[in-house]
């Protein structure tokens, strides 16, 4: 958006980047956290706990067991998506380390949830403080091969495919699978 000048009234950064330093959690606070998944092969799927995202675990963990690969299951958070930590109470605010334990959590709980106590435990969980496309493409580095799902938890349900699976499919340096689940919208 522009005023009448002609002069941008956001900046240029990323949204993730404005929440993350409206709070000012950027800089050496962020030290404490992890900002990639580091992979050496097999399968990397992303997980936001959508239901599109739960198709492709299970279509990722399936796909993993057969041709005996590591599966790495993602999550990209920022502290506007993060649950709240068992640390938070009224007039204290917890460190970004309690933030990303409670998101690796929550993580480790859907991966669960989909897969199964006995399957999850083959499954290694990365939760990274850095926006999600951003999250998938480094942790693919090292992949085999990238899962994601159609769409993700955004607002725009009519589309095929969403922009973090679009941005992905352009840039991952391995192969990438999008998932779609077969329920129309």
């Amino acid at each position: 958006m522009s005023d009448q000048a002609g002069n941008d009234r956001f900046d240029a950064a990323p949204e993730a980047e404005r929440d993350e330093a409206a709070t000012g959690l950027t800089g050496a606070g962020t030290a404490d956290v992890s900002t990639r998944a580091v992979v050496d092969g097999g399968v990397v799927v992303g997980h936001d706990g959508s239901d599109h995202a739960r198709e492709a675990l299970v279509w990722a963990a399936e796909l993993a067991e057969r041709a005996s690969w590591p599966l790495h299951v993602v999550r990209a958070w920022r502290i506007a998506t993060a649950p709240q930590p068992a640390s938070w109470e009224p007039g204290f605010v917890p460190p970004i380390a309690d933030y990303e334990a409670a998101v690796q959590a929550d993580l480790e709980a859907d991966v669960a949830t989909v897969l199964g106590a006995e399957r999850a435990a083959g499954a290694t969980c990365h939760v990274v403080h850095t926006a999600p496309a951003q999250a998938l493409i480094e942790a693919a580095r090292g992949a085999d091969l990238l899962v994601v799902g159609a769409r993700g938890r955004g607002g725009f349900a009519g589309l095929l495919l969403g922009s973090v699976s679009d941005q992905v499919t352009r840039h991952a340096p391995c192969a990438v699978t999008v998932v779609r689940d077969g329920v129309e919208d």
